[in-house]
């Protein structure tokens, strides 16, 4: 378990958030909760699922079987495409309520800049006026979709999540996110390990100078860049070295050389993309 002190980030409505979390997506449902337990073992104390992942339940049993606060552990879920529209999604927050066994979520994101998301996020709106959510936000929202919605809106996104990595930094839409004081946290902190992330040379060479992993240096990176990151793994002691970044500091020198690997775009999905579209309108989430 670490002894370091995770740092928190306050977000625009007050609420503090853990900026190191620990990531679910594509674990398996029946996995989930042993993954889950052992990072809050290891640590962790804030978790990222979504209703599309389909693993809200084992997040639930894990944090539930933990023995920890309910308090003391930072909840995220994401409301999906097919439940898109006030009332569907309003059944849908229910739903996930349910599954994470839980009386509120912390952070509650419109999952896809797609479908009604408008409705979505009315819906995520009375949420949080009743208390089943403490803060709300989107994710995957371009600078473009993402100022039509939160200029039209009551509550500006606290969250927006993005492919945040050393190879794609957001540079140019992060002053659109902080115009609403609009945190960006980074999905694929580690870019689902592209561009060889973990064996790059200038990484590899920037930790060795201190006694850390190219993988480390690049999540330190994005922390010491005001980046929220969910990195994930099944390995406890991936998980464990994914949350050893406390100890050490990147000075100027190294940003500079880490900064340089920017490449501006995305190294995973294109959101702008019609078949990625068509598709992921496709995938249906049952509402329980």
């Amino acid at each position: 378990m670490t002894t370091q002190t995770i740092p928190d980030i306050i977000l625009n409505n007050g609420v503090t958030i853990p900026q190191i979390g620990y990531g679910v997506f594509l674990t398996p449902p029946e996995e989930t909760e042993q993954a889950v337990r052992e990072a809050l073992e290891v640590g962790y104390r804030h978790i990222d699922t979504a209703q599309a992942y389909r693993n809200e339940a084992g997040v639930g049993a894990a944090v539930a079987a933990s023995g920890l606060p309910r308090e003391e552990v930072f909840l995220t879920t994401k409301v999906w495409i097919s439940n898109a529209g006030e009332a569907k999604a309003a059944r849908s927050i229910d739903g996930s309520l349910r599954r994470l066994g839980t009386d509120y979520i912390d952070l509650l994101l419109v999952h896809q800049p797609f479908g009604d998301y408008y409705g979505t996020y009315r819906a995520m709106e009375r949420a949080l006026e009743s208390g089943k959510v403490r803060a709300i936000g989107v994710s995957n929202f371009y600078p473009d979709r993402f100022v039509d919605l939160a200029g039209n809106v009551d509550v500006a996104p606290a969250v927006n999540q993005m492919e945040t990595h050393v190879f794609n930094q957001q540079v140019d839409s992060r002053p659109w996110y902080a115009k609403y004081g609009t945190a960006l946290e980074s999905w694929g902190p580690l870019a689902q390990g592209r561009n060889n992330i973990f064996t790059h040379p200038v990484l590899t060479r920037v930790g060795q100078r201190h006694g850390k992993t190219a993988a480390q240096v690049a999540l330190r990176y994005l922390l010491q860049r005001d980046v929220i990151i969910i990195p994930k793994s099944v390995q406890r002691e991936r998980m464990a070295a994914n949350l050893d970044i406390l100890d050490f500091s990147l000075d100027e020198a190294d940003l500079e050389a880490v900064a340089a690997l920017d490449e501006g775009h995305s190294l995973t999905v294109d959101h702008r993309d019609p078949e990625l579209i068509g598709y992921l309108a496709t995938y249906q989430v049952e509402e329980d």
